[in-house]
């Protein structure tokens, strides 16, 4: 193998090293960006840097925001709106609706029909991507996703959500001090 000179660093290039000049830039740079943040009132809605207080303020989510699941219930009657179509569960990318129905004989006009009617709506938040894609195949506009993204849980278990859950809502935690 043959041998390579390898140069003599020059004077130079040691007091570079020496005083960590590359360091330095970085670090110049770095100040020149937050002084310009500071000073300048009109980087974010006027307010240059700032930090949210999330648990005491709550935060404002865009208007087009999808968290959390939620079954949206008659106001005169205090049923639900699903019509146990299983549309949300077929338009679901992720499998994370289970939509079971049964049937009900009721007498319209003198007529025995049978009806569908919701049994049980499982919605698992753990595998869903909250793309609404369930909320736009809704016929009834039953099913919604809620502006509320505080979902987490201390076990797997609490991300399977029943219809009680869903048609309740989660309840959000007032922080205090």
């Amino acid at each position: 193998m043959p041998l390579v000179k390898v140069p003599k660093p020059k004077f130079i290039d040691k007091l570079k090293r020496f005083f960590m000049a590359d360091l330095l830039k970085g670090l110049g740079l770095t100040l020149k960006y937050n002084i310009g943040a500071i000073t300048d009132s009109d980087a974010i809605g006027g307010k240059g840097i700032y930090t949210e207080q999330y648990p005491k303020v709550r935060p404002d989510v865009a208007p087009r925001f999808h968290g959390a699941p939620r079954l949206n219930m008659d106001p005169e009657t205090h049923d639900t709106l699903c019509i146990a179509c299983n549309l949300c569960a077929i338009a679901c990318p992720e499998d994370c609706i289970d939509v079971l129905a049964m049937d009900v004989e009721i007498v319209v006009a003198g007529k025995p029909r049978k009806k569908k009617v919701l049994d049980e709506f499982i919605f698992d938040t753990s595998r869903c991507m909250f793309c609404a894609l369930c909320q736009e195949a809704c016929p009834t506009s039953c099913l919604e996703l809620t502006q509320d993204f505080e979902l987490a849980t201390y076990s797997r278990a609490g991300f399977v959500w029943n219809r009680e859950m869903l048609e309740q809502g989660r309840e959000t935690v007032k922080y205090t001090r």
